[in-house]
């Protein structure tokens, strides 16, 4: 996550907001900006921009991970033997993005030190994603926790959602567990 002090996204899939200016920011510490964070539960609070899985891509995560099935890895043999038309990037490639867009899309703050996956539950595979489809990724919080130690855990529904045209569509959808490590702002009192 980045170290800018957006508080937390609009709640539509539009382009993200420019930083809330320092006066609407809840006061700087950890206990504040989780109070914050309860209040938006139930809420989408974050979607990330647009990004493009074409067949580079996909290559280069079935290099990562041996996965060279011939629906991933061979437009030619894809396209003949299969009903996509095409090769299609591996489910495993679609969720793998979700670490990224949520750290794009998810609230900043100054406490924050460190974000840390702590699990991905009831992941479902929706669709499949053909190569040169481009994914984001939506956040809903469905609850906070502190934790013991200056931690808190956040409970997020996550979908990947693919570009279709001019309609959207979730190809993904995940119930995701972060931790977040948390410390007083350096710069207060």
């Amino acid at each position: 996550m980045s170290a800018s002090p957006i508080l937390l996204h609009a709640d539509s899939p539009a382009p993200l907001p420019a930083p809330l200016p320092a006066a609407a920011l809840p006061p700087p510490g950890p206990t504040a900006f989780l109070a914050a964070l309860r209040e938006r539960v139930g809420t989408r609070i974050g979607t990330s921009a647009w990004t493009l899985i074409d067949q580079a891509r996909i290559d280069l995560f079935a290099q990562a991970t041996g996965d060279h099935q011939f629906v991933h890895v061979d437009p030619v043999r894809a396209a003949a033997e299969t009903p996509y038309g095409g090769t299609v990037a591996h489910g495993y490639l679609t969720l793998s993005i979700l670490g990224a867009a949520a750290g794009e899309a998810l609230p900043a703050h100054p406490c924050i030190r460190a974000v840390l996956n702590l699990g991905a539950d009831r992941v479902r595979f929706l669709a499949p994603v053909p190569s040169g489809t481009r994914l984001r990724g939506t956040f809903t919080l469905t609850s906070v926790t502190a934790l013991p130690e200056g931690k808190a855990a956040l409970r997020l529904a996550a979908s990947v959602e693919a570009e279709a045209g001019e309609a959207v569509r979730s190809v993904l959808a995940a119930d995701l567990t972060l931790m977040l490590v948390l410390a007083e702002p350096e710069n207060s009192a």
